[in-house]
């Protein structure tokens, strides 16, 4: 399931994507890779959300191809036909996070995935659309994004009251 995903996302990035200026989108593929890694490290085993591996590799090769492949693609796909009019963006943000959440539910499905610590299903959607938003001002505008990825990494982690560490 897992292998699908990042395979469909790849060949859609073929499809659709802005690849003449992906130099333009490099810095928030890299923010969402980034993002993705530091969280699996922060939280470790006390995640929101837990992947169950395909047959093909084990959870830690499942972690690595959704940080450092199918989320910056999906985001370069997303950054690829990101609306200029700020009506059209909060359209395009709420269809980008309707993919998302379709793709949960079918991890769901499948039992690809499970909720931890209190995080629920729907929750995802609300992130999705918060993750839509901050990449696209991170596109324009980086520093305020990372102020408020920071202030939502420290909301979840206290809302939910999930242990991570710092150094060992």
């Amino acid at each position: 399931m897992h292998v699908a995903i990042a395979v469909l996302t790849i060949i859609a990035s073929f499809k659709w994507g802005d690849w003449k200026n992906w130099r333009e989108y490099h810095a928030s593929m890299f923010f969402i890779a980034t993002g993705g890694l530091l969280y699996e490290y922060i939280v470790k085993e006390n995640t929101l959300w837990k992947f169950y591996p395909d047959l093909l590799y084990g959870l830690e090769m499942v972690v690595i191809v959704y940080a450092l492949i199918t989320m910056p693609i999906s985001i370069f796909l997303f950054l690829s036909h990101f609306p200029n009019r700020w009506g059209q963006r909060f359209i395009y943000i709420l269809v980008w996070s309707g993919i998302y959440i379709a793709v949960e539910w079918i991890l769901l499905l499948f039992d690809r995935i499970s909720y931890q610590n209190g995080w629920q299903f729907w929750y995802s959607f609300l992130f999705d659309l918060v993750m839509f938003s901050v990449i696209a001002l991170h596109q324009y505008k980086p520093i305020p994004a990372y102020i408020i990825s920071l202030f939502v990494i420290i909301f979840l982690i206290a809302y939910f009251d999930v242990p991570f560490k710092f150094i060992k």
